[in-house]
């Protein structure tokens, strides 16, 4: 052990900050203890949503959902696993199909969570309908 250097476990720099920073990043991604904010990550994306719009008229084999999209099979079954770790398709088996069916409850949850928003913009139409009545009301009495 004589003679040899104490080589640091620990660096600081540039890269060794950036991993770690990637790497907390990372981590946070991964801990989705937020059931909602995976709801809204899953319709975020305009395939995933027309997807769901297409399972609203009922089940479909994965095949059927694939064919409206410029996309690979895996592309799509990519998708399809967003949306059924969201809770937003349950998928079964039957024979060699593989059907997709909507759950509803999730878009509950969103429509539920959006409801005082909806309440506030309906309140605040509402009030600039009242403001330009008001003010045409006042132009016609100036003629």
């Amino acid at each position: 052990m004589a003679g040899m250097k104490c080589i640091p476990t620990t660096r600081t720099g540039p890269l060794t900050t950036y991993i770690a920073i990637w790497l907390n990043n990372y981590m946070v991604m991964q801990r989705s203890t937020d059931h909602l904010s995976g709801i809204f990550s899953a319709l975020a994306d305009p395939t995933r949503r027309a997807i769901l719009a297409r399972l609203a008229s009922g089940e479909a084999s994965v095949g059927e959902l694939s064919q409206p999209f410029p996309m690979s099979q895996p592309a799509i079954s990519k998708h399809l696993k967003v949306l059924e770790r969201a809770g937003l398709i349950a998928k079964s088996r039957e024979a060699q199909w593989r059907l997709c069916r909507l759950e509803a409850a999730p878009l509950r949850e969103v429509a539920d969570w959006m409801e005082p928003y909806r309440r506030f913009w309906d309140e605040s139409f509402s009030r600039l309908d009242d403001h330009l009545r008001a003010m045409k009301e006042a132009k016609e009495k100036r003629r």
